[in-house]
Order: C-alpha cells, then sequence, then structure tokens
C-alpha cells in the first residue's frame, strides 16, 4: 500500500514566526520582504499572518488582543480555532531574536512546494494529446525561472555604497581616458559618440528596406567577436544560418556576394575567401534562425549561452519577426511587451541588446525622406525601452544623382546617455561591408 506523500512544510517554524511578530512587531519590516501569506501551509497560518502584516502597515498594534479582534472582524476567528489558538501561538516562542532564521525555513518550504506544483503541471501537461515537448520544455523552463527570480530581491542601497561604485568606475575612465567602456563597433566616430555598446542597453537600429541594417549590424558583430574578443548572439528571424554566414564570409573576404550566389567567382576570390574563414571561424560568434522564436525562448537561449559560453552582446535581427508566444489584445501591445521584454534581457544578462526595426511607409510619402522617430513602426513603446535608437539612411537609394554615392549615414536620434547627431560611413554595396570615413557630424 503507497503512502500519500506529504508537501515539505514546518508547523513549528510558521508558528515561531506568528508568535515573534505578536511579540516584537518591529521585526516585521524584515519578515514581510522575504514571506507573504501563500508561503503559509496551515491555512490558520495564512489568515493569522495576513491580520498581523494588515495591523502592521496600517500601523496599529500588534499583539494577541488585536489580531483576535481582527480576525473576528474578517469573520475568521472561529475558523481559525478562536482566542485559544492565537494565544497558543503567542507562547510558542520566548524570543523573536531567531525571526528571519525561522522565515527562511518557511519560505525555504514554500518554494520547494510550489516547485512540486509546477512540475506535476508539467507532468499533467505531458500526457496530454497534440501537447509539443519544445512548447513543454520552454513553459517548464519558464516557471522554474519564475521560481528563482522570486528569490532574487533587490532592496534599498545606501547613497553612500553606490557613491563609491560611482567614484571607482570615473577613476577608471579617468585612468583609460579616450577608452570605449563598451563594446566596439570598430566605426571610429560611432565609437567616440557612444563609448562603444553599453552593457543593459536596449539599442534599436532601424531602417527602410534595401538601407543596409542587417549588412550593418552584421559588420558590428563580426568587428566585436573578430577584433574585441566578445562572444555574440545572432538571432536571425529572417534569413537561415547559411545566408547569414554568407553575408559575413564576403564582407570579411570583400568578394563580390553575388558572384558568390551565382558561382561566377574569379580566381582572386578563392585565396580571399580561405583567408576569412580563419578569423571567423575563430570567433565567438553563436547563431539561432529560429522562425518567429518567442521572447521567453530568446531569453531562455540567451541565458544558457552565457552561463556555458560567456555572451558580451545579443543582436536581434529584427524585432517586429519577434513572437510574444502568447495572445496579446493587439499587434502594437505584443511588440510593446516584446521591447520591454528585451530591455528585461539587457538589464538581466548586463550586455547591450542590438535589435533591428522596420520603419513605417510615411518615409517614403515625405520630401525629406531621413527617419524620424515617429516614423518606428509600432514605435510607442520601442522609443520609452530603447536606450538608443539609431537610423540608416542611403540618400543615392533615393536620389541617383546623389553627390553621397557609396555613403550611409548613421543618425543617433536618442541616446539616453549621450550626445545624438550622425556620423556617415562607406558602404559597400557589393560586399555588404560598411567603412570608416573621416568626415562626420555630431550635435551635443
Amino acid at each position: 500500500m503507497e503512502l500519500t506523500k506529504v508537501p515539505p512544510h514546518n508547523l513549528e517554524a510558521e508558528q515561531s514566526v506568528l508568535g515573534a511578530l505578536m511579540l516584537e512587531p518591529e521585526v516585521g519590516s524584515s519578515v514581510f520582504e522575504v514571506l507573504q501569506p501563500e508561503d503559509f501551509y496551515r491555512d490558520n497560518h495564512r489568515q493569522i499572518f495576513l491580520t498581523i502584516r494588515n495591523l502592521f502597515e496600517q500601523g496599529d498594534p500588534v499583539d494577541l488582543v488585536s489580531v483576535a479582534e481582527g480576525l473576528r472582524q474578517s469573520g475568521r476567528l472561529e475558523q481559525i480555532g478562536g482566542i485559544a489558538t492565537i494565544s497558543q501561538i503567542a507562547r510558542s516562542v520566548p524570543s523573536a531574536v531567531n525571526c528571519e532564521y525561522y522565515a527562511r525555513i518557511v519560505a525555504e518550504k514554500s518554494l520547494l512546494r510550489q516547485l512540486i506544483r509546477a512540475t506535476g503541471q508539467i507532468s499533467e501537461r505531458g500526457y496530454e494529446p497534440g501537447e509539443e515537448a519544445t512548447a513543454l520544455l520552454e513553459e517548464a523552463e519558464k516557471m522554474v525561472m519564475d521560481l528563482s527570480q522570486r528569490q532574487v530581491k533587490d532592496g534599498f542601497e545606501s547613497i553612500r555604497n553606490i557613491l563609491l561604485h560611482t567614484f571607482e568606475k570615473i577613476e577608471t575612465l579617468y585612468a583609460n581616458k579616450g577608452n570605449l567602456t563598451g563594446v566596439p563597433t570598430y566605426f571610429s566616430e560611432l565609437d567616440r559618440m557612444t563609448s562603444g555598446w553599453q552593457p543593459s542597453d536596449l539599442i534599436i537600429i532601424a531602417a527602410r528596406p534595401s538601407m543596409g541594417k542587417t549588412a550593418f549590424v552584421l559588420n558590428m558583430a563580426q568587428n566585436a567577436a573578430i577584433r574585441a574578443n566578445v562572444s555574440v548572439a545572432l538571432f536571425s528571424l529572417e534569413m537561415s544560418k547559411e545566408q547569414l554566414v554568407q553575408r559575413m564570409l564576403c564582407s570579411e573576404a570583400m568578394v563580390d556576394q553575388q558572384r558568390v550566389r551565382t558561382g561566377d567567382l574569379l580566381d582572386t576570390d578563392w585565396p580571399k575567401l580561405t583567408r576569412a574563414v580563419g578569423p571567423l571561424s575563430d570567433a565567438s560568434i553563436y547563431i539561432d534562425d529560429t522562425v518567429g522564436i518567442t521572447l521567453a525562448e530568446l531569453r531562455s537561449k540567451a541565458r544558457r549561452l552565457k552561463m556555458e559560453n560567456g555572451l558580451g552582446l545579443i543582436v536581434i535581427d529584427y524585432l517586429q519577426l519577434m513572437s510574444l508566444g502568447r495572445r496579446a489584445e493587439s499587434r502594437q501591445q505584443e511588440v510593446a511587451q516584446i521591447s520591454r521584454g528585451l530591455k528585461g534581457i539587457a538589464r538581466e544578462l548586463k550586455v547591450p541588446v542590438i535589435a533591428l526595426s522596420q520603419l513605417n511607409r510615411g518615409v517614403e510619402q515625405r520630401q525629406d525622406k531621413h527617419p524620424i522617430m515617429s516614423d518606428l513602426l509600432e514605435s510607442g513603446s520601442i522609443e520609452a525601452d530603447a536606450d538608443v535608437i539609431s537610423f540608416i539612411y542611403r540618400d543615392e537609394y533615393y536620389n541617383p544623382e546623389s553627390d553621397k554615392k557609396g555613403i550611409a549615414e548613421i543618425i543617433i536620434a536618442k541616446h539616453r546617455n549621450g550626445p545624438v547627431g550622425s556620423v556617415e560611413l562607406g558602404y559597400l554595396k557589393e560586399f555588404t561591408k560598411f567603412v570608416n570615413l573621416d568626415r562626420q557630424h555630431i550635435s551635443a
């Protein structure tokens, strides 16, 4: 005969927490940060804890009489066993000195029960017809990660400590005057404006089709990985891994990609391609081309990559092709949640996240076709969440007689912690490659 398993709990620890709160209510400041009513195994204890917390938050006295009265007013006093139960709990602990320790025991048992519930739900769903293993795996990981995140509680930190860290950073910047503090792009004027792409920043790069936005981010990813030894995650939602690598190879080798696509290679192309294979294969570039990847999948894969191989930069091509993975009221709301989620990933993993974005067709209707912030597709939330918003503009695309042929303008329209303005780069379309120019314009 199989015995029913009892979920993890510690009734003595629960009673000790409640008794300590009635004995010395001031310990509530720390206990209420650790515990929620649902962390208590016994329902009676949940009701008593909730009543104590309500009294504490209202600034009322917390003792045997006030707790009993609070339970009486809510109609729960008799349900929990009357004043005798509260009295017994109040006498169960002689001192509140170990209250935080008891609270951690209660929290630990609660977490174990939550894990058991989560795994039970996953187990049940595994038996359901038509359930996809990959979707179930993603949901399982999300459940566990959500539980893990609940255990991380960021509290207040004194300005004294923050000032110390800030001053140390200023001293480091002074000692490395002129050096970059973020991931370098190796486009000198752009790096001068940004000091490199900064950890925890969300960078949006937007352009109309055929402006070279994919080429631009691939060039930056290559430069960071090959020249600065940065580990890069590339999430390609539009192009396959093979197409992406072919582009990078042509760019690195300076070989016309049209000749590569058609197989019409020159004898001089082969040595260039061969030489380019070495640095690319040694680079820490990891590519995922999952179509319609969800925010949860992307976060999960980025976390795993950081744990296994390190991670210094995330590139997403492009934002509007991502999926939230659940129903949203509108496409705008879905993009808003994705945008907010990408900013969250940047902060959590402490890496810059570069996401390409589309521009709406309104650009084409204007005489001046330089992009502006309102041109961002589903723009409201993107504008708010992004630390940097940059546009790419090539005049020759619209004006065949332009005197700026082969030149791309990189417009920094928003820069939360630095200057805005524009930088001009050379664009070698046949190689899908951006290169430095000497001319630039920056406005503070």
